[in-house]
């Protein structure tokens, strides 16, 4: 991913407004990002722990979206597997992620929703550049590259129903 600006990400937002957009935080160290290993910007607002961010490269520029998720349930056994990147976790480091939809079927409240890494550090996971709580990834038979592939597939999706 090319690395983004402040400006760049406030700009790229299409499932709120542009005042919403305004006051939102941004991720402090944007210059000391892995930017070379990301496919996609993922954030968690630290003063709403159920918000977070996400800002992709699409074929008609960037497309950054507002994200709503539940409180976790930590401490069950039960692991959860993440949509994007496959990645498996304890219970409460995948969830529901909803987004509302873009234009008219968004302020009517319509959204659409898929499990990702609370975190969403689904390109770091995948590149093993990260390791989730569970102290392992499944091990596949896809090569890297195909992997990547594969998520950066299932994120374009999810973010093409924004607009559906």
């Amino acid at each position: 991913m090319r690395p983004l600006t402040e400006r760049d990400i406030r700009d790229s937002f299409v499932n709120c407004s542009k005042g919403e957009a305004k006051r939102l935080p941004v991720p402090r160290d944007l210059a000391g990002l892995p930017w070379d290993d990301l496919d996609f910007l993922g954030w968690r607002d630290p003063g709403a722990p159920d918000r977070s961010y996400l800002v992709a490269e699409r074929e008609g520029g960037r497309v950054g979206v507002t994200l709503r998720f539940p409180p976790s349930q930590r401490g069950l056994l039960q692991r959860s597997l993440c949509s994007l990147c496959l990645t498996a976790h304890a219970r409460g480091d995948v969830s529901l992620m909803t987004a509302r939809k873009a234009g008219a079927a968004g302020r009517e409240g319509n959204s659409v929703g898929l499990y990702m890494c609370t975190d969403l550090a689904c390109p770091l996971y995948v590149r093993g550049r990260k390791v989730p709580d569970t102290g392992t990834r499944f091990e596949e038979s896809l090569t890297v590259e195909e992997q990547i592939a594969r998520m950066t597939g299932n994120l374009s999706a999810f973010l093409d129903k924004l607009y559906g």
